[in-house]
């Protein structure tokens, strides 16, 4: 494990009787920045996040955690957590909670510092029990980051939170990431990990489908997107060459295709009145779709072979 390595699996495997929830995979978290591990329900994110928390062992492989065994006290002290069901005591009172937690760590963040990191100074005096869900997931997070973590754990935390809400605990882990913390954050909204991820690992089938940027995620897929006004005709278009589809909706006509420089200028020679041209390339979402539906049709096919 090198300085910057701060969590890692090596060829990690693990099995529930005949389901093969992790299958060899390879994974690495490094110092100062935000991993979105990424997948479909059933793709291993929850069981490689619970190997690198000590919570379960690999049948073969390794789990590491600042190069030391998850389980060991020693490394746990240096990890925020914040899982996607939290048992709290819903009578204690919001400050209680936090000033209890910051009681079993040797260096914590400021009381003040962490109830306004994580957007709860209004919600200090108030019982946890009578906090919305999205409230509550607030408290969680200040929970999660009290300790001074150098590594912090979301699994999927803003669920059920208001977009203003959402906003600023984009921000507040942004400024962790800033400190230097590393955060390993499992969301099923895209948005999220295409706006703060720096790294994002896709998981499909119990292996890594891909590993890199957010740009090198988009890249895998080759379609682009065209959009524009004109009175071309879709089925016309769709039979162009490097076309793979072409329609009209919402009053606009679009278009995809792999070759978009030949096709727009297709486009501006067919009609000298086309207006509102837009290209894009693919989006996060249309890279995680295409990836872990390609996973899904190999382990399909797998299964036909060996039947």
């Amino acid at each position: 494990m090198n300085d910057t390595t701060v969590a890692r699996l090596a060829a990690a495997v693990k099995r529930y009787g005949p389901l093969t929830a992790l299958d060899g995979v390879d994974l690495a978290v490094r110092r100062g920045e935000l991993l979105a591990l990424l997948g479909p329900n059933g793709a291993g994110k929850s069981t490689s996040v619970s190997l690198l928390l000590g919570l379960i062992r690999p049948d073969t492989g390794r789990a590491e955690l600042f190069g030391l065994d998850p389980q060991r006290i020693e490394a746990r002290r240096r990890i925020g957590v914040m899982l996607q069901s939290a048992n709290l005591p819903p009578t204690l009172r919001v400050c209680e909670l936090l000033r209890l937690t910051m009681s079993y760590y040797p260096n914590p963040r400021g009381y003040d510092e962490t109830a306004v990191l994580a957007g709860i100074a209004d919600l200090l005096l108030r019982p946890y029990g009578k906090l919305s869900g999205g409230q509550q997931r607030r408290v969680q997070f200040a929970l999660a980051l009290c300790g001074r973590p150098e590594l912090l754990f979301l699994d999927e935390p803003t669920v059920g939170m208001d977009i203003d809400a959402r906003q600023k605990l984009w921000a507040a882990m942004r400024a962790l990431v800033a400190e230097g913390c590393a955060v390993v954050l499992t969301t099923h909204y895209l948005e999220e990990a295409d706006a703060l991820a720096q790294r994002v690992v896709v998981l499909g089938q119990g292996r890594v489908l891909s590993e890199g940027s957010v740009d090198d995620l988009r890249k895998r897929v080759a379609l682009t997107r065209i959009r524009c006004v004109s009175d071309l005709d879709a089925t016309a278009i769709a039979a162009w060459p490097n076309v793979a589809s072409a329609m009209r909706e919402d009053g606009y006509l679009r278009i995809a295709t792999a070759q978009a420089e030949a096709v727009v200028r297709r486009l501006l020679d067919a009609d000298s009145a086309l207006g509102e041209l837009e290209v894009q390339r693919a989006g996060l979402a249309e890279a995680f779709t295409e990836l872990t539906r390609d996973a899904a049709e190999a382990a399909d096919a797998d299964q036909r072979e060996a039947a």
